[in-house]
């Protein structure tokens, strides 16, 4: 059954070592954790590096059986199947069973063949999957008026293709443990990640943290974790609360207003750069105590909200962030993904053709 996980890297530009690439696509597959996974200690490649580059590189067709790859690597039967169902799952590899044996190939031959084969497939399994968003996005244009401030974040998402539904489990349940949004290792009953993508499908405008895992009664960092994956995935993303500057702008100006007065207001707590039919009734009203968010609110209108948010900081304040799912509705949401998911892909198959290269370069 497909499975593959996808995890964007730094493209390996300018290098034709086969040993590299190699590296580089087996990341990107989510095969090995990290670049230090890929190495012993010893400065040895792992396993699952040697299995590809010593065996299914030199011989993709051969037909290698796992007595025939444990010769090769020196690890038994049980742990060469563990890494060629890794393999087989991901599309890169296919088996032919016979009797006790399973006799491994690389699909279509070469590596930019299998990258091209899983690359087709990935395609496919995802879109379908990504359809069952439609039970959990409400359509809103609401959510989507304020212009993202998301940072730069490392695509990584799992695509995987449907298997039988445990029981109990609705669609969200399967996508939300299908896509990794709870990641690798999830507890029976666990369904923190369907409920945070619930929530925030059927959420009309952006919520944040705090209102989340109130709503959810789950701790802020399992949900902030949950976030993460989901940002990750490119199924949500962050936004500033606009509408919550005017609070935290009335708090800060009674707050700073008690602790050092009019003067510090006017210099260092910013109110000096606006003009006077905006600073003097805040002023006037910190001093009097008459100001109230609502207030505040109708005398920050006319004020641009770069402005307004130099000023919240100039406070001491910090910019109010919410969470949002990527578009106004399933369809949408579901674009960023498949954007994401088919640049790494493409990547992936940019770079087998290069280590393809490098190979037939290597044994000329």
């Amino acid at each position: 059954m497909f499975s593959l996980r996808l995890i964007e890297r730094p493209m390996p530009t300018g290098s034709s070592d086969p040993d590299v690439l190699l590296d580089w696509i087996l990341e990107s597959m989510g095969l090995i954790r990290r670049r230090s996974d890929s190495s012993t200690s010893e400065g040895q490649y792992s396993v699952l590096h040697r299995i590809m580059s010593e065996a299914l590189l030199l011989e993709p067709l051969k037909g290698w059986s796992s007595k025939d790859l444990g010769d090769i690597t020196g690890m038994s039967n049980t742990g060469i199947h563990h890494q060629m169902v890794k393999l087989r799952d991901c599309g890169l590899v296919s088996a032919l069973v016979e009797g006790k044996w399973h006799r491994h190939v690389l699909r279509g031959g070469s590596m930019a063949a299998a990258a091209r084969l899983v690359s087709a497939e990935a395609r496919a399994v995802l879109s379908i999957r990504l359809e069952a968003l439609s039970h959990v996005i409400v359509e809103s244009d609401v959510r989507m008026e304020t212009e993202s401030e998301e940072s730069r974040t490392t695509f990584s998402i799992r695509i995987k293709e449907n298997g039988p539904r445990e029981e109990g489990n609705g669609p969200i349940s399967e996508l939300a443990k299908d896509l990794g949004l709870g990641g690798e290792n999830i507890r029976d009953g666990d369904e923190i990640a369907s409920r945070v993508l619930t929530e925030m499908g059927s959420s009309a405008a952006p919520i944040t943290l705090l209102s989340l895992s109130e709503r959810l009664s789950e701790s802020r960092g399992r949900v902030a974790t949950v976030l993460d994956r989901m940002r990750a995935a490119g199924i949500a993303e962050r936004v500033p609360m606009l509408e919550r500057i005017p609070q935290d702008v009335f708090s800060g100006l009674s707050r700073q207003y008690d602790a050092r007065g009019a003067d510090w207001l006017m210099t260092r707590g910013g109110l000096g750069r606006l003009e006077a039919g905006v600073y003097q009734p805040l002023l006037d009203g910190a001093a009097e105590g008459t100001l109230d968010i609502e207030r505040v609110a109708d005398i920050l209108k006319t004020v641009p909200v770069a402005d307004q948010k130099i000023l919240l900081n100039t406070l001491g304040g910090r910019m109010p962030m919410g969470f949002r799912v990527t578009g106004s509705d399933y369809q949408k949401v579901s674009e960023r993904p498949s954007r994401m998911a088919d640049r790494t892909l493409r990547r992936i198959v940019s770079v087998a053709e290069r280590l393809d290269s490098s190979i037939r370069e290597g044994t000329k």
